[in-house]
């Protein structure tokens, strides 16, 4: 199964991914493996066209100044954003971080969050000092909505959700949440990381106010990562970071600040992930991200009834993940399934996903989880099957 729409008509999407060659790699909720266009973009920045960026008065420093500021813009238009109100950061992490730390509380000290998120939706608003609300989850694994129109108060500066849980692949009604938490005066955050590189995602549409993502989960760099905020709430934000770039003016008396988004990118940025990134995007944005929306659903559909047709496997979240499938075998650790299917030539993550709470809620200390990319196919699947048997032999020498 290969997504229909090619970037090049003689080369499929599994071919673009020289790293997966032989290799059944289902791990990309952690980090994507890199088409050969970002690649090539990383190594033609670095080989050919660096330069710093916003310093130089020569032509490559200018050169490459554009090309950085393109990749801004190329973020924004991939997310229904304006280019100004885009911040690279490290990650969704710091993004994530910036906003716990420097947003005025305006004596709102409480947020919402939901019983699935990563721990980077959860410690840096416990180190920000709020008092952290929880919304509970629905049967099937999806943050319930009716409990937080109940939960959300005017006590509660902001609402964080993950937009898709990194763990069950739940899709979030993002607009919904974002009225709920309007309703009562609170900022809904959304952490994009598993979203943006598996769901078309319009953050005006939405109604959303901060919008968080990683580029390494785009088929992009490590090190490189966006806030999307709107641009009076970054207007009013102060700075998150002090150094070079982000000053208009510095003398021993007093200092002035650039406006968003320079206020927030301190320092020599990383260029090249920037680059990197928008390489991504464009990558993405050819081959569309309903293509690969459909693609990953149809490989979901597979994946859950290859898995549940195995006595002994228990599966879990929502049947139409995206492109998320957690599971485990009964009697066996998530981490020994893993290894073993290590053996067989098939990756995937064991492990509490860095959403411990959420595994308290499922009632199990780790699971296994296959996630799948624009790159994945039947023969994935079909191997990770095959792995699960030979588990099975291992450990359950009875169910031959």
């Amino acid at each position: 199964m290969n997504i229909a729409t090619r970037i090049n008509s003689s080369l499929d999407v599994r071919d673009q991914f020289p790293a997966i060659e032989n290799w059944h790699y289902l791990d990309s909720a952690a980090t994507a493996q890199k088409p050969q266009a970002v690649i090539d973009a990383i190594t033609t920045a670095y080989a050919r066209d660096y330069a710093t960026v916003h310093r130089g008065i020569y032509q490559r420093s200018s050169d490459m100044t554009a090309a950085y500021e393109a990749a801004r813009a190329g973020v924004a238009g991939l997310i229904g954003g304006k280019t100004e109100e885009i911040i690279f950061t490290r990650g969704a992490t710091e993004a994530i971080n910036l906003v716990a730390r420097v947003l005025p509380k305006e004596g709102r000290k409480r947020v919402l969050l939901s019983a699935l998120e990563h721990h980077s939706n959860i410690v840096p608003w416990q180190l920000a000092g709020y008092a952290v609300d929880v919304c509970p989850l629905t049967a099937d694994g999806r943050i319930d909505l009716d409990a937080a129109a109940e939960l959300v108060s005017d006590q509660h500066r902001v609402v964080a959700y993950a937009h898709v849980s990194n763990a069950l692949g739940s899709i979030l009604d993002a607009k919904r949440a974002a009225e709920i938490a309007h309703s009562k005066g609170a900022l809904l955050l959304l952490d994009g990381c598993q979203a943006v590189p598996r769901i078309p995602v319009d953050v005006a549409a939405i109604g959303c106010d901060y919008y968080a993502f990683s580029g390494h989960k785009l088929y992009g760099p490590t090190g490189i990562g966006c806030l999307w905020g709107r641009a009076e709430l970054l207007d009013a934000m102060p700075p998150w970071h002090g150094g070079g770039a982000m000053i208009e003016n510095v003398t021993f008396e007093r200092t002035t600040y650039a406006p968003p988004p320079q206020r927030f990118e301190a320092g020599t940025p990383h260029i090249v992930g920037a680059i990197g990134l928008h390489a991504a995007v464009q990558w993405v944005e050819q081959l569309s991200l309903d293509a690969i929306h459909a693609h990953e659903c149809a490989l979901v559909v597979e994946c859950r009834a290859a898995l549940a047709a195995i006595p002994g496997v228990t599966l879990y979240g929502p049947e139409d993940s995206a492109g998320i499938v957690s599971f485990n075998v009964d009697g066996v650790h998530a981490h020994d399934v893993a290894t073993i299917l290590d053996d067989a030539g098939v990756a995937v993550r064991a492990g509490h996903h860095c959403a411990q709470p959420l595994m308290a809620v499922l009632g199990v200390d780790a699971t296994a989880r296959a996630s799948f990319a624009a790159h994945s196919d039947s023969s994935d699947i079909a191997a990770l099957v095959g792995g699960i048997e030979q588990v099975k032999r291992i450990f359950r020498p009875e169910s031959k």
